[in-house]
C-alpha cells in the first residue's frame, strides 16, 4: 500500500479535494494537512513519517515544509504539483489537474 499526503497551506480546498477523490483508490492510502497555523488539520511529523510521497500544490509550500520540518524529511519523496489556490473545494478544473498531476504518484 503507497501512502500519498497531501499539503497546502490552510487545508481547506485543494489537499482535501485531493484526499477526497483518491480515498478508495486501489493500492494507496491518502491523508491530508495545512501548513499555517491556523490550518484545519495542521501537518505531525507523524503524518510526514506515515507518508510514502509527499504532494505539495506549490512551489511555495515545498520550501515552507522544508524550513518547518526540514529533519523530519530525509528521504522523502516530495512532489510539487504547480496548482494555484484559484479552486474550491471538489471544482470540477481542480479535480482534472489533480488526477493529471498526480497520475505519476499513483500505482
Amino acid at each position: 500500500m503507497k501512502h500519498l499526503l497531501f499539503i497546502c497551506s490552510r487545508n481547506k480546498l485543494r489537499s482535501p479535494t485531493a484526499e477526497e477523490i483518491f480515498r478508495g483508490h486501489p493500492g494507496v492510502e491518502v491523508d491530508s494537512a495545512g501548513l499555517a497555523d491556523d490550518a484545519e488539520s495542521p501537518l505531525s511529523e507523524e503524518q510526514i513519517g506515515w507518508a510514502d510521497v509527499i504532494i505539495v500544490m506549490e512551489p511555495i509550500h515545498r520550501s515552507r515544509l522544508n524550513r518547518k520540518f526540514g529533519p523530519c524529511l530525509a528521504g522523502k519523496r516530495i512532489a510539487v504539483l504547480g496548482i494555484p489556490d484559484n479552486y474550491g473545494y471538489m471544482d470540477a478544473e481542480l479535480i482534472r489537474l489533480l488526477r493529471l498531476k498526480c497520475a505519476p504518484y499513483l500505482p
